[in-house]
């Protein structure tokens, strides 16, 4: 598995690689959401793990573009914001998933239910 992170919070992209580095062949960094699809292009991830919000683009405006160019592009919402109005916006923007940063067991939850040879 090919994983793409956005995330403008270097220790959290750290944290997030150091959770699901046993899952994937390789990983690969963004810091914010207007590099997010010449990522996405240049090293065509499995899934792209995206937060909401960076300085410049954020992370809907980002998957949006993603999954216009690329409908199927797989992305995954990680944010510290708990907000049913987002979640239905990352829902609506095409997101598969909203996950919390604060628990991400469910990140890798997640992955593993759509990648079973992961398990």
């Amino acid at each position: 598995m090919k994983l793409l992170i956005v995330d403008d919070n270097q220790p959290m992209r750290h944290l997030i690689k150091g959770l699901l580095a046993d899952l994937t062949d390789s990983i690969t960094e963004c810091g914010d959401g207007i590099d997010a699809q010449a990522s996405y292009i240049e090293h065509q991830p499995d899934w792209v793990l995206m937060d909401l919000m960076m300085p410049q683009v954020d992370g809907l405006t980002a998957a949006r573009q993603i999954l216009t160019a690329y409908p199927d592009a797989r992305i995954v919402i990680i944010t510290d914001h708990e907000s049913p109005a987002l979640r239905e916006a990352a829902q609506s923007a095409g997101a598969v998933g909203y996950v919390l940063k604060d628990n991400l067991l469910n990140l890798r939850e997640l992955l593993i239910a759509h990648d079973p040879g992961q398990a």
